[in-house]
């Protein structure tokens, strides 16, 4: 069951690659849409790793910014 569940996300993933390089060549507007999913999902996942490792780094006091 976890098997199929890793497979299916890595196949989104690289389907999503995939569509990013297409829309970047001109392709058809499902490709573009998908395309544009993709990257904002990677932002959200990008902005996450951020405050997650401020948050870690905030909590160490080792940091010098008065926290």
């Amino acid at each position: 069951m976890v098997l199929a569940l890793l497979v299916g996300v890595l196949a989104l993933a690289i389907g999503g690659c995939a569509c990013v390089v297409w829309a970047s060549r001109g392709g058809p507007p499902w490709s573009r849409a998908v395309a544009t999913a993709t990257l904002a999902a990677a932002d959200l996942i990008r902005g996450a790793r951020k405050r997650r490792r401020r948050g870690l780094r905030g909590t160490s006091g080792g940091d010098g910014d008065g926290d």
